[in-house]
């Protein structure tokens, strides 16, 4: 199955969670990770029962304070 993560085209296995995706692209800090699927947001309490499906685009999205 082929997606797109972060920009870049991946092939990875049928039937994949978010969860284990987070882990096979060995995102750091998961716990403060944002997951969008084609634009979406995902629930951080779904990402064991979220199936990313094939074309899907992915990305992680982490949210930075600091400022003035």
């Amino acid at each position: 199955m082929n997606i797109t993560v972060a920009g870049v085209k991946k092939e990875v296995k049928d039937g994949i969670t978010v969860a284990q995706l987070i882990i096979d692209e060995k995102v750091e800090t998961p716990q403060y990770v944002t997951v969008t699927i084609n634009d979406e947001f995902v629930e951080s309490g779904t990402f064991e029962s979220t199936v990313v499906k094939d074309c899907d685009n992915v990305e992680f999205l982490y949210f930075m304070g600091g400022g003035q």
